[in-house]
């Protein structure tokens, strides 16, 4: 069952539009705070955003921007500005389609299932994983903070993956090194050792000092 998120905030579209898209089969779900989009996307975790320009606070363009900084998740605008300068505005924003509206309600349906079906036919789902401010995107090993987006490399971001999926429980060295094994790295204490601390560095950097703690002797947790 796909995932849609919809940011609209007039009622009676947005309930036409979730009824229709619940009658296809999709798992819908509208926002509620619309001071904090971003993060409802990411707990969400949609396959596809339906996203209106005018919303209260921000517009649909700010949040097509702080979305695209965190996730490759097709975004669809709908809206009744479909003059060609907000079209392209929005596809330069980083949408991939564009519905005036008013629309019929079965050619939204067809543009939604013919764009979930050509990005996850071939490319499978997208997977966001959050925790305090950190967001890994495992689609695409990326992890931003702050809609700022960090290199990491392929070793300190399966070691990050691997704590924030046990957040709040002791993951050991051995754990780790074992995860690391499967990705056909070697790894020995030693080179654990410098990718936490170059991991570590570079989490102080981008403000989320003290993320990962150690549990002498035993191992690493973030709380």
């Amino acid at each position: 069952m796909h995932r849609i998120l919809i940011v609209e905030d007039d009622v009676v579209i947005c309930n036409a539009i979730m009824n229709h898209l619940s009658n296809w089969g999709c798992d819908v779900r509208s926002i509620k705070d619309f001071q904090n989009v971003l993060n409802e996307f990411v707990s969400y975790d949609p396959q596809l955003v339906l996203m209106d320009i005018s919303l209260p606070f921000y517009n649909g363009y700010h949040w097509c921007t702080q979305i695209r900084s965190v996730s490759k998740v097709p975004i669809i605008f709908i809206s009744s500005a479909s003059d060609n300068m907000n079209i392209v505005m929005a596809m330069n924003m980083g949408a991939d389609d564009f519905i005036a509206k008013p629309f019929d309600l079965n050619v939204l349906t067809a543009k939604v299932q013919a764009m979930l079906r050509r990005t996850y036919d071939f490319g499978g789902a997208v997977n966001l994983l959050e925790h305090k401010d950190a967001i890994l995107n495992t689609s695409d090993a990326s992890l931003s903070v702050h809609g700022k987006r960090i290199e990491l490399t392929k070793n300190e971001f399966r070691i990050l993956v691997t704590l924030i999926e046990n957040k709040g429980r002791i993951v050991s060295r051995e754990t780790l090194m074992t995860k690391l094994w499967e990705t056909d790295s070697f790894i020995d204490e030693n080179t654990l050792t410098v990718n936490m601390t170059r991991l570590r560095k570079k989490l102080d950097e981008c403000g989320l000092k003290d993320f990962i703690t150690t549990k002498k002797g035993i191992g690493y947790v973030v709380e």
